[in-house]
């Protein structure tokens, strides 16, 4: 009995053996689409990023890819369809894992997913820094004009927000300056520029995707951004350490691919490849320098032991900034 049992197991993982290389040798399969997911509405800065990663990717491996834009709960409602979904590798997120994956933990009290048990790290791609601005018009020039006028506010004085980062950039700023500002929701940046312009919002911290262009059009004004250094877009602007005199203060974003948990191991080495392959292009270094975003290339391996020291760092930052969980 016992020799017959243990023919079976050596018959099944011979088996087993060269179906996992088929498969790898299969994938992708001609005409079938790649799905990514991205957790923002339709031409936020976010889908930008995501929109330039997939036609990257299309390029690169041959196979048309299809972004669907599922926003809700900071990215979270996206990242929920990825989890749910079949880890074959046809069906990814492109993400700024700092929001979806780090920050989520800690703005809400139960995540339809657990960032690291539910996913199977890709790659890392790039990292973004927010600038802290206002409307043109506004009279403030500079961070101390901004925070010595919120302070004679006090409660009638507000802030627009549209992201994880945006909040935890904002609550950190108030709770350092001492002020009272009450946050207000909105569903992609810019998307406050109608209050922001008739004085009801008093700032807004954005990304630099889709923030720079409102600043090099003259619609809104940069005091600050919140990078460890300055921007090399935006060399005129200084951080928020050297504005705001925060010494804490460094908040920059970062983007990654995640699968479903359980993909197999060829598939994301195949998909490694080919992200590192688009963050490598000329291309690809132009377009992110023209945003304000540098490139963050790196691996499955990395992105599985980076991700939980930015949990613990964005806890942290959380906690600092005083965000209660909703």
């Amino acid at each position: 009995m016992k020799t017959n049992l243990m023919r079976r197991a050596l018959l099944a993982a011979a088996l087993i053996l060269p179906l996992g290389a088929a498969q790898a040798q299969a994938f992708p399969e001609k005409n079938r689409d790649f799905r990514v997911l991205c957790g923002f509405p339709a031409g936020s800065g976010a889908d930008i990023l995501v929109r330039f990663y997939a036609d990257k990717l299309a390029a690169v491996s041959g196979q048309k890819v299809i972004v669907e834009n599922k926003p809700g709960m900071i990215s979270a409602l996206a990242g929920e369809t990825v989890a749910r979904s079949r880890p074959d590798g046809y069906t990814m997120f492109i993400t700024p894992g700092s929001a979806s994956h780090a920050a989520n933990l800690y703005l809400f009290k139960k995540l339809p997913y657990d960032p690291i048990k539910d996913f199977t790290p890709v790659t890392t791609l790039s990292k973004v820094f927010f600038i802290l601005t206002v409307d043109a018009k506004s009279p403030y020039k500079t961070v101390k004009d901004l925070t010595d006028a919120m302070k004679k506010k006090g409660d009638r004085s507000s802030f627009a927000y549209a992201s994880p980062t945006a909040m935890a950039s904002s609550e950190l700023y108030k709770a350092r300056a001492g002020l009272n500002a009450l946050g207000i929701p909105f569903k992609t940046s810019g998307a406050s520029d109608p209050e922001m312009q008739a004085g009801k919002i008093d700032f807004e911290f954005v990304d630099s995707v889709f923030g720079i262009e409102p600043l090099r059009s003259g619609k809104r004004r940069g005091l600050a951004v919140t990078s460890a250094q300055r921007s090399t877009v935006l060399p005129d602007i200084p951080t928020m350490v050297e504005a705001a005199g925060i010494a804490e203060f460094d908040i920059s974003p970062w983007w990654a691919v995640f699968l479903p948990a359980n993909a197999p191991k060829p598939v994301v080495e195949k998909l490694e490849a080919w992200f590192n392959q688009i963050v490598a292009m000329e291309e690809t270094k132009k377009f992110l320098a023209n945003t304000g975003t540098e490139s963050f290339p790196g691996n499955a391996k990395f992105l599985a032991d980076y991700l939980p020291k930015e949990i613990k760092k964005w806890g942290e930052l959380m906690k600092l900034a005083k965000v209660e969980p909703q």
